[in-house]
């Protein structure tokens, strides 16, 4: 029996990418995209903030709720035909009203994209798979890479580095690995580079009834994620073989055939592992994959017990738990309070 899935609302990248290769297909030219380059303030924002636009004024995507569209829609239009940065500030009333944390400023990029380049972007945003747009701190030449694991590369930096446009594709890639959307300002070899990464919204298998799952699955709806339950092996195995970077295991039945499930995730090397259990349930566990040949680094990919040690006590909190891991994995990040850290917060 399958329990009942959970949908998020729908994902704005996917209407960024129709938009995309709509104005590709239909011969629009050079399209401008406007990306952060840096910013200070506005509390917790999301990574992978992008607007797009072509000359004759439409545009599509936005980025930090609106706040900056008084300077990013103009520019996006004008970077269709020349890159070019741009400040832009928000004051409190302006940032509160956008739905922000709090004023703050912004350095925007804005730069052509060809139509070859935007039709790969769109199509990968459009379908809910892995994409990432890289460009050199000018704005004067971009890559765009696509595909599960952004093997088809798109463009060129070309600026004659050699090598270039392979080490920035494979530090796109290594950042794939963690799961996560992120926009990371870079030095490759000699070059800067500002990178964007997409990765669809996270989906979460629970393998296992109870009131656990049933909160995990509220809580993964609360984060716009999409969610279901299996309770048989079959079932949890070909969920597993389909996995992306982006999704998300949680086994909660402790019965040895599920060990299976997770052999198939560590061959798989993709998405988030994690096992409820006790210690002596994980004892247990750790023993029947060794004797299966699972080797002490494959057996670390798991995340067991899954959960931070926040002290959780209920079913809803146990969620909380869990989910904060995996997006502490995702994020690459060590857990631990804000307060205690000195490193940049909201990603």
């Amino acid at each position: 029996m399958t329990a009942p899935t959970t949908s998020p609302a729908p994902d704005p990248r996917r209407e960024l990418g129709a938009a995309l290769r709509r104005w590709a297909a239909g011969g629009a030219g050079s399209i401008g995209v406007v990306r952060v380059l840096d910013r200070h303030g506005f509390g917790t924002v999301e990574s992978g903030q992008l607007l797009a636009g072509t000359a004759s004024g439409e545009t599509a995507g936005l980025l930090y709720l609106g706040a900056l569209d008084d300077s990013a829609v103009p520019l996006a239009g004008e970077a269709a035909g020349l890159p070019q940065t741009r400040t832009a500030h928000v004051a409190e009333s302006a940032a509160l009203q956008a739905g922000l944390a709090c004023a703050g400023g912004a350095t925007l990029l804005g730069h052509p994209l060809p139509p070859a380049l935007a039709e790969a972007l769109g199509a990968a945003l459009d379908e809910a798979r892995p994409a990432a747009l890289v460009s050199t701190i000018d704005g004067a030449a971009a890559l765009v890479l696509t595909g599960a694991d952004l093997e088809q590369v798109h463009g060129t930096l070309g600026d004659g580095t050699p090598g270039l446009d392979a080490e920035a594709a494979q530090a796109a890639r290594d950042l794939l690995r963690r799961g996560a959307t992120v926009t990371e300002r870079r030095t490759v070899g000699d070059t800067e580079i500002l990178l964007d990464l997409w990765v669809p919204v996270p989906s979460v298998l629970v393998v296992g009834s109870g009131a656990i799952g049933e909160a995990l699955l509220a809580q993964a709806a609360l984060l716009g994620w999409a969610g279901r339950t299996v309770t048989e092996l079959d079932e949890a195995r070909a969920a597993v073989s389909a996995f992306t970077e982006a999704d998300v295991v949680v086994l909660l039945d402790h019965a040895p055939r599920f060990d299976a499930m997770l052999l198939d995730g560590i061959r798989r090397g993709r998405g988030f592992l994690g096992a409820l259990g006790s210690r002596r349930t994980q004892a247990a566990r750790r023993e029947r994959l060794l004797g299966a040949g699972v080797t002490e680094e494959e057996l670390a990919t798991i995340h067991g017990p899954v959960g931070l040690d926040l002290g959780a006590r209920t079913p809803a909190e146990t969620a909380v738990s869990i989910v904060a891991e995996v997006i502490a994995a995702r994020a690459g990040r060590a857990a631990r309070a804000l307060g205690t850290s000195d490193g940049k917060i909201g990603g």
